[in-house]
């Protein structure tokens, strides 16, 4: 499968603050991807050198096949860019925004734009700078995916948006799915949980890990182990299990690679006098949560 982003090593500083610190990335064609992490772990630095909007440090990234240094012109064409923090002309009327914006772009479908106006609601004869918060996200999107873009990459197009305003971008988006790879940034993660394909975890610059999100959840488990009295604690636990602790005669754990076989006989073979075992799935910010810990060496 080809990827429609790929980084190699890639670094961008800021005086002495690594931003990126050896981003190794691969998107692939056709995904919704979702890069998450804390504030300030590099997601939105990552889209701006992706876009160039600014440039790497070291190392390289790829975009629909092109390096992103080289990126310019024609190259938009392909590429539909939402952020939060965009700035639009918010003196123009929704009309003249969206009219202003198809002489720029070739594959512009004035159909699909007003399926887009229709859906989002959009008051056409309405000043940008009149409008919500989302009602200019809606905007701004409509305005990115009008022209058929091969790539959409939104950096916290969800932030500040009410349930609603969050469920229209996100019907918008996966409508374009089938003829686009979807790359965005967000903290909202259950909503992240409800239609990403694949998930990428960024910490201070460094991805530390990127997979399929049904792997993902698969490979998850919160683990309670009751005994009938208080266990005696192991001297060293198994690598894949996360934060164990007990209280009284109850053991719980997360287990980072789950198969039943396995952490069952694990457990077996570390405890005696065990009267049940549980595994429960996990949530994606449950999930993160319990990596951002680890990652922190927090119990």
């Amino acid at each position: 499968m080809n990827n429609a982003i790929r980084t190699e090593n890639l670094v961008k500083a800021f005086r002495r603050v690594n931003a990126l610190n050896g981003l190794n990335l691969e998107v692939p064609e056709g995904a919704i991807y979702a890069l998450v992490g804390p504030n300030g772990a590099g997601k939105t630095t990552a889209i701006k050198v992706l876009m160039n909007i600014i440039r790497p440090t070291k190392g390289r990234a790829e975009v629909l096949g092109e390096e992103s240094t080289r990126i310019a012109g024609r190259h938009y064409c392909a590429i539909g860019y939402v952020s939060e923090n965009q700035e639009l002309p918010e003196w123009m009327r929704v009309d003249a925004f969206l009219a202003y914006l198809r002489p720029f772009y070739p594959a512009w479908d004035e159909r699909l734009e007003n399926e887009l106006v229709e859906r989002f609601a959009l008051p056409l004869d309405r000043k940008l700078n009149h409008l919500s918060r989302g009602v200019r996200m809606k905007a701004a999107l409509a305005g990115s995916l009008a022209y058929h873009p091969k790539l959409i990459a939104l950096d916290e197009p969800f932030t500040g948006l009410d349930p609603l305003v969050r469920d229209e971008l996100i019907e918008g988006l996966l409508e374009r799915a089938t003829e686009s790879t979807i790359f965005i940034s967000s903290h909202d993660l259950a909503e992240i949980e409800s239609f990403a394909s694949h998930v990428g975890y960024l910490e201070q610059g460094s991805l530390q890990f990127s997979e399929e999100l049904a792997t993902l959840a698969a490979r998850f488990r919160e683990v309670e182990v009751a005994f009938d009295s208080a266990p005696t604690m192991p001297e060293a636990w198994p690598r894949t299990w996360m934060h164990p602790g007990s209280s009284g005669a109850v053991l719980r754990f997360i287990e980072s690679r789950f198969d039943r076989e396995r952490t069952s006989s694990e457990i077996q073979n570390l405890f005696a006098g065990i009267r049940d075992v549980t595994f429960t799935p996990m949530s994606l910010r449950s999930i993160f949560l319990a990596m951002a810990k680890a990652e922190r060496g927090l119990a």
